[in-house]
């Protein structure tokens, strides 16, 4: 433990919310740590406080609110847990000169490996599957067909990193892969759809893979699910804000869509009711990311970003 001298002369962090174990015990070694999370009255301890914090360390779920930043008139540097910054004001950290730092190319392989998961389990019924045979069904009865993966049209909305890992993968399963960006990508040799409706209408399942930016808040609604094919699938590992849900449960309450599997939603970690007694729908709780190993990389990368920035170095994760 650092003795209360040399705790006032370290730097002073606030971190907004919980965080793994192992990144809270680095933090606490290296810094002075203000648990946001903690405080029963905000108002008075940013009063108290908020002058002196040099830094925050927020998740990409839930960012920071800018009237708390305003309240920090000394921050230099938001270190994210994740690769979101949808929950941060970006154009007024920038106004002030806050650095922000994610935990760039850190996920990208997990995030990707789960939306082929999410992918085969819905349309393979992998869930259904296990609760047959864990109930006893099998002895009676055969379950229901379930969708071919190999050969089907993919559809990637949010050609990113993220993207372009989960095109790589769906190519070792032979699917033809389609996608829409903000910008067609010339050094890809995928099928470019110009706008998101053309994109939905021509594939078999689609990936949303975009940004949590407010042009997006939404965007994947009823005008989508009207024009993907009927035996099409939604498979979402970006950010619930992208999907209109209500919209979605009617898709999937009339069919209009073969089913969605979701690792993301509006107001997490409450989910529509109305999705549990839907068959036609896969659900997780936003663990795309969630391994160790990447979970411990993340860390890392956190640590990294704030160690660039209180020594004047390279922040490794910066948002340019």
């Amino acid at each position: 433990m650092h003795t209360e001298t040399q705790h006032h002369t370290l730097p002073t962090v606030l971190l907004v919310a919980p965080v793994m174990d192992a990144l809270q015990t680095a933090l606490d070694a290296n810094y002075r740590v203000f648990r946001l999370y903690e405080q029963t009255d905000v108002a008075a301890f940013l009063a108290q406080s908020g002058a002196g914090i040099s830094a925050v360390v927020t998740r990409g779920d839930v960012g920071i609110s800018r009237d708390i930043l305003a309240q920090l008139p000394d921050v230099g540097m938001i270190a994210v847990f994740g690769v979101g910054t949808d929950a941060i004001d970006m154009a007024y950290a920038r106004q002030r000169n806050i650095r922000v730092g994610i935990t760039a190319g850190v996920l990208t392989d997990d995030v990707a490996d789960l939306a082929l998961g999410l992918l085969l389990a819905a349309s393979r019924r992998l869930c259904q599957g296990d609760r047959f045979v864990r109930e006893g069904r099998w002895e009676n009865a055969a379950p229901p067909l379930a969708t071919k993966v190999s050969g089907k049209r993919i559809g990637i909305f949010g050609m990113g990193n993220i993207g372009q890992a989960i095109a790589r993968r769906a190519r070792g399963f032979d699917m033809t892969i389609l996608y829409t960006d903000r910008q067609r990508n010339g050094a890809l040799d995928y099928q470019w759809c110009a706008d998101l409706h053309t994109l939905a209408h021509e594939s078999d399942f689609l990936v949303v893979a975009a940004s949590g930016s407010a042009e997006n808040k939404g965007i994947i609604d009823a005008s989508v699910f009207n024009v993907m094919p009927d035996h099409a699938w939604l498979i979402n590992i970006a950010r619930g804000s992208l999907v209109d849900e209500a919209a979605l449960i009617v898709a999937l309450q009339q069919h209009v869509i073969a089913g969605a599997a979701l690792d993301v939603f509006e107001n997490e970690p409450h989910v529509p009711a109305a999705f549990y007694d839907l068959d036609n729908v896969l659900l997780q709780p936003h663990v795309a990311s969630a391994t160790v190993e990447t979970r411990q990389a993340m860390s890392a990368s956190v640590l990294a970003n704030l160690a660039g920035y209180f020594n004047h170095q390279d922040i490794p994760g910066l948002i340019k």
